[in-house]
């Protein structure tokens, strides 16, 4: 299956200011895939597992020296490792903490070598080493399957095209609109981690997925385990629940529990946060740029990592759903919002952590709240998640008055269009904010 990084992959291998490339993200989302398919590029590709080749970490114990390491690799697995010919992937590396100590030293001594690193947790095995890796790695963030990456790999790419012409001035044609919303409708069910979409694109089968999904729940929580000396386990689980259960409002420690200090629930959710199973959406004053030096620390939302995880925590009705039509299905809840601001985060850059923020007014009689707001150059973009084909757009017209955008976005199940200075996009055409 076609991945966005491919590209970005593909960029880092013929650069001629390549650093070593560490690949990060959550578990289960295609690391090791893309990189494989990587490796398919050069003339010799040796994946070494930290996790399934433990002898393999006593090579790093006595120097971090790269071409010792690559000799006794080579020797070990029987790879050739040639300088612009070899593509060296350390998978899982974060058990294998001197490897990650020795990635400056390939990039130093060895920088014609093309190196790739990537694990789960990462960032924990990062915080036992002081400056790793500055100005001598580069980071490419990869996250579930976004939708547009759902259409390719069920081979509608052509659907694709079509969203890609359309605009308010050049509505889609509605027999496609409604079947893009069909199809959607399937994808917000099963979501975009890459073991689901390859079954259900095998299958069609979404209750075989639904248990895909719920084995790739059990091997989460099963991680929670291994954060015990950070935060118990327990904890980390009822955070991970809340996440989805608070999803699309205002994020409350008090909404989880009365009895637990929010201390508590507060290192469990940067935990969650830093293994890229939820992210924060942080509110903005946005009274000019950039929109994180605005931030109201004391609000922020979270946002579940892949929408069929999120469906299946709150315990999604299979059954249900199966006689909903699409619209039905696409409008419930705060579903909408979590797709939208998942897509936002995939199709930005995958240089950079997700960066999404949200604007709220409370004021008497007044409240006004906008779902999400990003800048795009030198534009601030607001955007509206309405479910259905109606609504007052009232607070984004509030907003618009207030902080003065040149055009506001409302997004739904509404297609292509235009109100004044407000323009709708259909759910499935969010991405194009930030393509």
């Amino acid at each position: 299956m076609k991945r966005r990084i491919d590209a970005d992959l593909q960029a880092w291998r013929t650069s001629e200011q390549r650093k070593v490339l560490l690949v990060r993200g959550a578990r289960q989302v295609g690391k090791t895939h893309s990189v494989r398919q990587l490796g398919r590029s050069f003339s010799h590709f040796l994946e070494v597992n930290f996790e399934e080749e433990l002898p393999v970490s006593r090579f790093f114990e006595s120097s971090l020296n790269p071409t010792g390491i690559c000799e006794n690799l080579h020797a070990y697995f029987d790879v050739p490792i040639v300088p612009g010919e070899s593509l060296l992937f350390f998978d899982e590396i974060q058990a294998c903490p001197n490897a990650l100590r020795a990635l400056r030293f390939f990039y130093e001594r060895m920088p014609d070598l093309h190196v790739v690193a990537a694990g789960s947790l990462l960032e924990f095995a990062l915080d036992e080493i002081p400056s790793f890796g500055v100005g001598r790695v580069t980071t490419l963030f990869l996250y579930p399957m976004s939708f547009s990456e759902f259409l390719e790999a069920s081979a509608r790419s052509a659907l694709l095209e079509a969203v890609g012409g359309a605009d308010a001035d050049h509505r889609l044609d509605e027999t496609l609109h409604d079947q893009l919303l069909g199809i959607l409708s399937t994808y917000l069910l099963i979501g975009g981690m890459p073991a689901v979409v390859s079954a259900y694109i095998e299958h069609r089968d979404v209750r075989r997925c639904q248990l895909i999904i719920d084995e790739l729940l059990t091997s989460m929580r099963d991680d929670f385990a291994k954060y015990r000396n950070r935060v118990p386990a327990s904890r980390l689980e009822e955070v991970f629940e809340s996440a989805a259960l608070q999803a699309g409002r205002k994020f409350k420690y008090a909404n989880i529990s009365q009895d637990i200090a929010s201390r508590s629930y507060k290192d469990a959710l940067e935990l969650l946060r830093r293994a890229g199973l939820v992210y924060r959406i942080h509110h903005s004053s946005a009274r000019g740029f950039p929109l994180g030096a605005q931030l109201d620390l004391r609000k922020f939302k979270v946002l579940p990592f892949d929408v069929g995880i999120f469906q299946r925590v709150l315990g999604l009705d299979l059954s249900e759903h199966l006689v909903s039509s699409p619209s039905e299905f696409v409008n419930k809840g705060a579903l909408a919002e979590v797709f939208a601001g998942l897509e936002l985060v995939a199709h930005g850059s995958p240089r950079l952590r997700p960066q999404l923020f949200y604007w709220h007014r409370e004021a008497r009689g007044s409240n006004a709240e906008i779902d999400y707001l990003i800048q795009r150059g030198d534009e601030m973009l607001a955007i509206e998640v309405k479910s259905g084909t109606t609504g007052r757009m009232q607070s984004l017209r509030i907003f618009l008055q207030e902080r003065n955008p040149s055009i506001g976005y409302r997004v739904s199940h509404e297609n292509f269009g235009r109100y004044g200075e407000i323009e709708t996009l259909p759910l499935y055409a969010v991405h194009k904010l930030v393509s």
